[in-house]
């Protein structure tokens, strides 16, 4: 199985995740944060990843902190679970719809830690959970998984939906790119 145990512990949070590419969609997330709880919840459910994630931090002080680590931390556990990559699709992609909002986003295993997305200005509260606290998540998991990460937000106006379906899109387009395929490493370089 293709599966890996990470703790990241620093001065502001204590996070531990594990993860299991090739599992079932089963899950147990205790944070602070129930919104967060909620995405990741949804991101092991649709993208079939069996996945436990305990974690605390400064939340007092904001949820920033907490968020970008739990996407840092999840970022290193699945560059873990993948070792030299060999053998997956590399690429992947999805387009998801919930109800008025539609999100595509696409993953390269390139080794290069890299994040896009297209709307900087949209911000609002999802209740006490910053809505532009998704982007810093993403960061963090393309900066530590080494891949380059893209979220399109294609219309949408209710923030939940479309934070929501950015993590559902999320999890089919990794689901996608980490299906084994067999054969080498899948790069012309030999490594990735």
């Amino acid at each position: 199985m293709r599966e890996a145990l990470v703790r990241r512990t620093t001065k502001e949070t204590d996070v531990e995740i594990w993860i299991n590419l090739d599992g079932e969609g089963n899950y147990e997330v205790k944070t602070p944060i129930g919104f967060l709880n909620h995405m990741l919840e949804s991101f092991a459910k649709h993208g079939r990843f069996d996945l436990k994630v305990v974690a605390d931090g400064d939340v007092h002080v904001s949820h920033h902190h907490l968020v970008e680590d739990c996407g840092l931390t999840l970022g290193i556990a699945v560059r873990k679970a993948l070792g030299d990559a060999r053998g997956i699709k590399r690429f992947g992609w999805s387009i998801v719809p919930m109800d008025e909002a539609l999100v595509l986003s696409s993953i390269d295993f390139s080794g290069r830690g890299l994040f896009y997305h297209n709307k900087k200005t949209l911000r609002g509260k999802i209740t006490t959970f910053d809505f532009e606290l998704i982007w810093e998540f993403f960061k963090g998991f393309a900066l530590e998984s080494r891949s380059t990460l893209h979220v399109k937000v294609e219309r949408g106006y209710n923030l939940h939906h479309i934070a929501e379906a950015c993590f559902k899109s999320f999890a089919l387009t990794l689901k996608d790119a980490v299906t084994p395929v067999g054969g080498g490493i899948p790069s012309t370089k030999g490594v990735i």
